[in-house]
This record gives C-alpha cells, structure tokens and sequence, in this order.
C-alpha cells in the first residue's frame, strides 16, 4: 500500500488547518504529498523527498504519466519556492494530515481545475505571503492542466478548502 493510500482521510486535530471530518480523494493527497516532498527537497536538498514524491506518483499513475507531472510539480513548486515572502511550512514526509500551507496549495490546484479565479488568486497570495504570484499561478495551471490529463481531478469542493485560511488582507482589499 502506497503512503497516500495510508494517510487517514480525517484530521481530527486543533492544530491544523483541516476541519475535522474533511475527507480527501487520492488527487488532493497526491498534490498535498507531492508538494510537501518536493518543496521539503528544495529546503533540504535532500533528494530522497524527491524520490518518496516520484514514487508515490509512479504508484498513482502510469509511469509514463508521472514523469510529465513530476516535471510540472517541479516547476510549481520553485515558482512557489522563489516567490514566497516568507518560509512556506510543510510537515515532514510521513505526517498523516496537512498544514496550513499545504491545504492552501491543494486548494491552489484544485481552483485552477475549477476555474475558481478568485479563491486561486487568494490562495496563492495566502500561501506566498506576496503579491508575486505570476509564476506560482503558471506552474499552478500547468500542474493542474497535467493532473487533469492524467485523471487526476481534484473535487471542487477542495477549493474552499482554503478558503478559511485566507486572512481578510490577502484577498487583495487591503
């Protein structure tokens, strides 16, 4: 069984940034680990969080699949990296649940998927901690245009995932 598929799908714990009770098919997993990896990888360098990252894609979809998505993920997850206005958290690889900023990065996925514009757009600035975003919102839309091709559709109900974390001045009103 692959470490997605061990995640529990409830996050019964104050402390983090999913409700009790949310429950989260295998793209949003997929997206929440992948992101957690790869950044963890840059932070670290580390390659090994790259390796758990492929694997767990590699498992999720046909090989000849994930290569392209772990190349969109890449790009995704530096965008992010080198835009950010602060340090993006992320638990460490085996964590059962996500943190804020993960949640808000699955949301960033998941909107674009949705056409969502403003809940990505909030997202993204949320999870930057910037208004430079342009890059970030790229990778985010290549990502999630590779995750659709390859099946992998977050539920749109993931957009408003995020949607709680996103503090008053970030939705661009301040």
């Amino acid at each position: 069984m692959s470490e997605i598929e061990t995640f529990r799908k409830t996050c019964p714990y104050r402390d983090t940034a999913m409700p009790a009770g949310e429950v989260l098919s295998a793209p949003e997993r997929l997206v929440g680990v992948g992101f957690r990896c790869w950044l963890a990888g840059y932070q670290t360098s580390d390659i090994g969080c790259w390796e758990v990252a492929w694997h767990e894609f590699s498992q999720a979809v046909e090989p000849h699949e994930a290569k392209p998505l772990m190349a969109e993920l890449a790009y995704w997850v530096r965008a992010v990296q080198d835009g950010a206005g602060r340090k993006i958290e992320v638990y460490p690889a085996p964590c059962r649940r996500f943190c804020r900023d993960e949640c808000l990065a699955i949301s960033m996925v998941a909107a674009c998927q949705h056409s969502a514009c403003p809940a990505f757009r909030a997202c993204a600035v949320a999870l930057l901690g910037s208004n430079k975003i342009d890059a970030a919102i790229e990778g985010a839309e290549c990502f999630a245009r590779s995750l659709q091709a390859a099946d992998q559709v977050l539920s749109p109900s993931t957009v408003f995932m995020g949607a709680g974390l996103v503090s008053p001045g970030v939705l661009g009103h301040s």
